[in-house]
């Protein structure tokens, strides 16, 4: 009784899930602005082939600059670093060093590629960095700062300094949840005021700063929460140890405005009922997630701040976004190999395009650019992989799908490019929107 009892009161807490049914009105002001300029999209891959990604250069600039202002109307100034993880094309990297910020990287891959696009300020964060990793970032202790994750790499990097007797500036990340898979990340909040005093006899490691990160920021609650928390451990240090912190990095996963778009799939309680019903899966179904602007993000993290930190306490505040930043900045267009029957299509496009499985459980819409219409009609929307899971949509807005149409699904900037693997079909080729044309970005 006492399992059946347990498993009801799940149920019941499942029905009252803060996912929202997708709102039409919502979804057409999101598709309207894509078909106002087909042409544009129709002319690049004419122009370049398909499948094809399209970097909008002027709304990644654009966002780069609208983060920063907000963040310095609250803040006074700070500094900025792009999460290169998000999108790791290099002229994304490129033109985020352009506008003046700086990059995170977390491997020696992507220390390489910042180094290589001309950042002067970078942040090497992530857990288990190599020997070789954090020599690479001895050799760059002029643009680098070293984001420690443990005591072990604080002892690793403090044997490699006295071996190059070479001063490296740090910080140290700090868990935000000393519990389940997230406390791979960084050091307990209680082990801070010990590491600190390690790292002071590290005689050419010289740690200036702390950090953390929360993903998924919907709303800013989780980094105002840990601030908050930081605040007790903070008074506690002596004074000589407050006064060597020169930054606070709060990390990023700042979602954007349009919020989380998703299937019932990527629901719990659509996967709760799919996996009552598996041979009727909820494929229609879409639910939203609202996400706060980033201005309120902005007030409510200066808020916290301000009350949080000691008096004595003079540091920089940073950001590390990612998706914020490049997730409107980047579209894919394929085009329709094969119409198999009036509810299925076939695209050149696989999903390697993005690197996985993502369109099962996550919505966009897929917009036939050559048919175009606002109402959406029912089709399976599949790339050519040899995998069933290869699934674009199961619905596409126009006025009927043919082989040789031109599909697109916007605002493919985060986390897709980054994730795309060269498996059994080859990858798209990339090309720019043209400035002149740039397309307004669609608006949840």
């Amino acid at each position: 009784m006492t399992l059946l009892t347990d498993l009801l009161t799940k149920a019941a807490k499942l029905l009252r899930s803060p996912y929202q049914k997708m709102d039409e009105g919502r979804l057409k002001a999101f598709v309207t602005p894509c078909l106002e300029y087909r042409d544009v999209f129709t002319g690049l891959v004419r122009e370049h082939g398909s499948p094809l990604y399209v970097l909008d250069e002027g709304r990644l600039r654009s966002r780069a600059r609208r983060f920063r202002q907000v963040f310095e109307e609250c803040l006074g100034s700070v500094d900025v670093f792009f999460a290169m993880k998000s999108n790791n094309m290099p002229e994304v990297s490129r033109i985020m060093v352009e506008e003046g910020l700086g990059l995170d990287v977390s491997s020696g891959v992507e220390l390489v590629q910042a180094c290589e696009v001309g950042a002067t300020r970078i942040f090497f964060s992530g857990p288990g960095k190599t020997e070789e990793e954090l020599t690479a970032a001895i050799n760059q202790a002029d643009r680098v700062t070293v984001l420690m994750d443990s005591f072990g790499e604080l002892r690793r990097l403090d044997h490699l300094t006295r071996q190059y007797r070479r001063m490296v500036c740090a910080g140290v990340r700090l868990t935000t949840n000393p519990n389940g898979l997230w406390r791979k990340f960084g050091i307990p909040l209680t082990s801070l005021a010990q590491f600190l005093r390690e790292a002071h006899g590290a005689p050419f490691v010289k740690l200036e700063g702390l950090q953390f990160h929360t993903s998924w920021n919907l709303l800013p609650d989780a980094q105002t929460a840990f601030i908050a928390r930081l605040r007790s451990e903070l008074l506690d240090l002596p004074a000589n140890l407050l006064e060597t912190m020169k930054f606070l990095d709060i990390g990023g996963g700042f979602w954007p405005e349009q919020g989380e778009w998703l299937r019932a799939a990527g629901t719990p309680f659509g996967k709760f009922i799919n996996l009552l019903f598996p041979g009727r899966p909820d494929t229609v179904s879409r639910f939203w997630l609202e996400s706060c602007p980033i201005d309120i993000f902005a007030d409510q993290i200066a808020e916290t701040l301000q009350a949080a930190l000691p008096k004595t306490m003079n540091c920089r505040i940073c950001l590390e976004p990612g998706r914020w930043l490049c997730h409107e900045a980047m579209h894919l267009l394929m085009t329709v190999v094969d119409v198999k029957a009036d509810n299925l299509a076939i695209t050149d496009a696989g999903t390697n395009a993005i690197g996985w499985e993502r369109f099962e459980q996550d919505y966009f819409p897929v917009i036939n650019l050559t048919h175009p219409e606002i109402e959406e009609h029912p089709c399976d929307i599949l790339g050519s992989l040899c995998t069933p899971h290869d699934v674009w949509g199961y619905s596409y807005h126009g006025t009927a799908i043919r082989p040789g149409d031109l599909l697109l699904i916007p605002t493919q900037g985060a986390y897709t490019y980054s994730l795309r693997q060269d498996f059994i079909k080859p990858l798209p080729e990339v090309t720019r929107l043209p400035q002149l044309r740039s397309a307004r970005p669609p608006q949840s």
